[in-house]
């Protein structure tokens, strides 16, 4: 994403604290994936080995209801959807994964993190799981992710909730690099001050005082998974933009654009461009929220994105509404 002025003058600052940190010796090692299972593993989180990846993955609800696939979004892991999942996994099956180069799936062996990539490999994950048809949530990086997928896997793609996603790239930004990625930025790679985080976290919220100490320390220590730090350096390398109206113009199935009205990493106003290709769309712009919806008031995308699929899947599990 082309970060809004506001957002690089903070990068900028954030760097100098890196830049700091790094020359008084402070060393952020990684954690060991047994110590992040440890402190942040979800129930019955599994493992499939796809595409010379180990996707860690949870596959929750009925079975025989229509199935969901969560995709997080740039520098975060399956945790963020963990308010989401208990209801939504009374009326679907629900399957959340750390996508390549994050959380516990870690760095990519071939060090590919295209858009090809990623789809071919989520196309591979969802064929291991044998995943005919299937709806796609994805936030951001995983909202791009997610149109990519649909538009690839037309005929399998049910409904699709893009909650601020990135990828949506003006002509005279189609062949550059979207990402803002300061050369003191990759001192991350040996330094990672958790006020960073902290400071970070906080432009993704309406409210930087919903930010808690918990969740800071969950992103802070999923980021320092092994390989992680510099996989998502690799991919901020190699994204470039693209044209994305072929792609959106090939899906099909119903979709939703939800977003937070104060949104500082990829602004509301964005919808609008989405709607105007997408065939079949409604938008919903929640006031008062940022970027990280799902986990800053969790209760009122979700009440959305429930009110959606209820509309466009019919589970035969959703009772009790």
């Amino acid at each position: 994403m082309k970060f809004p002025p506001s957002v690089r003058v903070l990068m900028l600052q954030l760097s100098v604290i890196a830049l700091a940190a790094g020359l008084y010796g402070l060393w952020t090692p990684d954690l060991s994936p047994g110590e992040l299972q440890k402190r942040y593993g979800v129930p019955g989180q599994q493992v499939l080995e796809v595409d010379g990846l180990r996707i860690h993955y949870q596959d929750i609800g009925p079975h025989e209801a229509p199935v969901l696939i969560l995709l997080h979004g740039f520098g975060s892991s399956l945790q963020t959807w963990n308010a989401w999942i208990p209801v939504l996994a009374d009326h679907y099956r629900v399957i959340r994964l750390d996508l390549p180069g994050f959380g516990l799936t870690g760095a990519s062996p071939a060090r590919d993190y295209s858009e090809a990539r990623d789809v071919a490999t989520l196309v591979q994950f969802a064929d291991r799981l044998g995943l005919s048809r299937f709806s796609v949530i994805g936030h951001s990086l995983g909202g791009k992710i997610a149109w990519s997928l649909a538009a690839v896997e037309p005929e399998r793609v049910e409904a699709l909730v893009l909650i601020a996603p990135d990828g949506f790239a003006t002509p005279a930004q189609w062949g550059t690099k979207p990402y803002d990625v300061s050369a003191v930025m990759r001192l991350m790679t040996y330094s990672l001050p958790r006020i960073l985080v902290r400071e970070f976290l906080g432009t993704a919220f309406s409210q930087p005082q919903s930010v808690t100490e918990p969740m800071v320390d969950r992103y802070h220590d999923m980021l320092r998974a092994p390989g992680v730090r510099k996989a998502i350096l690799d991919r901020a390398d190699q994204t470039v933009s693209i044209n994305p109206m072929p792609y959106l113009q090939r899906i099909r199935a119903p979709t939703l654009l939800l977003w937070g009205g104060n949104d500082q990493m990829i602004p509301s106003s964005q919808a609008g461009n989405y709607a105007q290709v997408l065939p079949r769309s409604q938008t919903v712009v929640l006031p008062n929220l940022g970027h990280v919806l799902q986990e800053e008031q969790p209760e009122t995308g979700l009440e959305q994105v429930q009110t959606f699929l209820d509309a466009n899947l019919r589970p035969p599990h959703a009772q009790g509404r």
